[in-house]
């Protein structure tokens, strides 16, 4: 394996344990705290999980931004899609959950709008919302890549599926009905979000091995070739 190739199983593979780590301590923080609430509450300045949520989401980042190194030279077959890679949404969500990780909502986590609104509460969910939405057009260019069939399947369903729970949860809290429920589909958007990350991750790494040894087989067969020639040379 070249030092190429060894970075980049390295980043993809490192990169998706701190997308799962991260994952846990949402999962961790949402648990603690006891009751429904938006997965944005958790980094609100008076929530115990305020530090926690900073952290997970620094992870993400970290963690997006090396799968998106590792996995740079992934293009979609389709051609409005292919204008950028897969990595290059990954690195502009990855930056906005890093803006939303520095620009918490207030408590409690007003919609901003009417009567609650606020800029602090706002920045956070434009933040946040930009993120979602990067993230699901990176899935979508990847359910389309090429040569990557596994992959292809894998983030066309799940980013219908997180594009759905996010615009109902989004819904629901935007009309201040069900918002515990909205929280919940929230908290499983986003847990699908990173999950989706992970495995990108873990499939790239998975390729970029396979392509290294398929290398170092062809590199074999070749040698061997030029062993048998030069031990039987050919008669005149």
């Amino acid at each position: 394996m070249t030092a190429r190739r060894f970075a980049e199983v390295a980043a993809s593979i490192g990169g998706a344990a701190l997308v799962l780590a991260a994952l846990v301590i949402i999962w961790v923080a949402r648990i603690s705290v006891g009751h429904d609430v938006y997965v944005s509450e958790l980094g609100a300045a008076a929530m115990p999980t305020a530090r926690e949520f900073e952290v997970a989401l620094l992870m993400i980042v970290a963690g997006g931004s090396l799968i998106a190194f590792a996995g740079r030279d992934v293009r979609s077959r389709i051609r409005f899609l292919a204008l950028w890679t897969p990595a290059v949404s990954l690195w502009i969500s990855c930056g906005f959950f890093f803006a939303a990780s520095q620009v918490t909502c207030t408590y409690t986590c007003p919609v901003p709008y009417g009567a609650t609104f606020d800029w602090q509460d706002f920045g956070h969910t434009l933040f946040a919302t930009c993120a979602f939405i990067v993230a699901c057009w990176a899935m979508l260019q990847a359910a389309f890549a090429q040569g990557h069939r596994v992959l292809a399947l894998f983030s066309l369903v799940m980013g219908a599926a997180v594009g759905a729970i996010a615009a109902v949860g989004g819904i629901l809290a935007l009309a201040r009905f069900q918002v515990g429920f909205g929280s919940r589909l929230e908290l499983v958007a986003t847990s699908l979000a990173i999950a989706w990350v992970a495995v990108y991750g873990v499939v790239i790494a998975a390729r970029r091995m396979r392509d290294s040894d398929r290398r170092s087989d062809g590199d074999q067969r070749r040698d061997m070739r030029s062993s048998s020639s030069v031990a039987s040379p050919t008669s005149t």
